[in-house]
């Protein structure tokens, strides 16, 4: 894989902590950081449906930049959807508002799974184009690009949209394993092109969000999901940049998550820094673990909270995890106070670092 147009960024905390090495101070960014809870985001985006905002390099470019000045953040996270490369590869989608991406066509049969189109790099020209206005505007400041897991995906296009229980993923996933390999293996293919198109661009480091995962079981995370979440890191492995793996509620699958292959596991509210790192075991970052709701119960307790956690990182640490990067544990709450979340960077970027 190509890496020509990859920075050299080596005082960046993010990538010192997320390798191995030393951070200068506590890194530090936030999922969802940008969005719903800027009113320069609102400002930007009125009037613009979301899908069209992805396809958007200038747009891209402007809201990704947005929380890194407001927040002086230690990493911008692209903004996209994990569905952009679904739709891009032509599968008929839409985001919906107050719902999340709805599918026209559910995948139920193995006949729907054969006719899902692939992915072209030259489908996602728009974000690569994205990326590479944002390497001139960052800076020093890191970009991290991401994609949907397979698993989460699948969910979305079995369901046909957001589903709480699963059942029709479920069902295939157990009754027909056939044709729900095909389908995660068509779903791991799309999501590699994706990857690849924004590493290929400059991307500095790229997050997997399988969002769903944590309603599986162990037993069929590890026979249903891991070989093919497993295959999208390493088919990427060859880039040498940073791979983080995240899910919600996954507690009980940090150990098997670690395994797929990422070099940072991410850790949801849920779990103590400490007790992620004996599951995921040693040699991985952790990243987390601040509860999103945390930011609206004032400054005491979010700094008292913010210290808890800054000191399970360093415990972590000293049983094996190879650094820590501050994160909350799922995305910023769309009502959060944009001026909480500055000065919980503020905060963090004071805080003493391991030794």
């Amino acid at each position: 894989m190509s890496t020509h147009a990859r920075r050299q960024l080596t005082d960046a905390p993010f990538l010192a902590a997320a390798t191995g090495g030393v951070p200068h101070r506590r890194p530090v960014w936030f999922m969802r950081q940008a969005g719903r809870s800027l009113p320069e985001y609102r400002e930007v985006r009125a009037g613009i449906g979301m899908l069209e905002s992805c396809f958007d390099p200038e747009l891209v470019c402007e809201i990704t930049m947005q929380p890194v000045r407001r927040h002086q953040v230690d990493a911008a996270i692209l903004f996209s959807d994990i569905v952009v490369p679904l739709k891009a590869a032509g599968i008929d989608l839409d985001i919906v508002a107050g719902v999340g991406p709805v599918i026209a066509n559910p995948v139920r049969t193995v006949a729907d799974v054969r006719a899902l189109p692939r992915l072209r790099p030259e489908e996602v020209g728009a974000v690569t184009a994205g990326v590479k206005l944002l390497l001139d505007a960052l800076d020093d400041v890191p970009l991290i690009g991401f994609a949907g897991a397979p698993f989460t995906l699948a969910s979305y296009l079995v369901e046909g949209g957001p589903s709480k229980n699963h059942e029709r993923t479920k069902a295939m996933m157990l009754a027909d394993p056939e044709t729900w390999h095909q389908l995660l293996g068509v779903l791991t293919d799309i999501t590699i092109e994706f990857l690849r198109a924004q590493i290929e661009a400059g991307v500095d480091a790229v997050q997997l969000f399988d969002s769903w995962a944590g309603a599986l079981t162990q037993a069929q995370y590890r026979e249903y999901v891991m070989p093919h979440s497993e295959r999208v890191f390493t088919e990427i492995a060859d880039a040498g940049i940073p791979r983080i793996h995240f899910g919600v509620g996954t507690g009980e699958l940090l150990g098997a998550m670690g395994e797929a292959g990422a070099d940072v596991v991410g850790v949801d509210w849920r779990i103590p820094l400490p007790e992620a790192a004996r599951r995921v075991g040693p040699g991985k970052a952790l990243q987390g673990n601040l509860d999103p709701a945390v930011l609206f119960a004032g400054p005491a307790a979010i700094e008292s909270e913010v210290r808890r956690i800054a000191h399970e990182a360093d415990e972590a640490i000293t049983l094996g995890a190879k650094g820590h990067i501050f994160n909350l544990g799922h995305g910023v709450l769309p009502n959060t106070d944009p001026t909480v979340i500055t000065d919980t960077v503020a905060l963090i970027h004071s805080l003493p670092t391991p030794l």
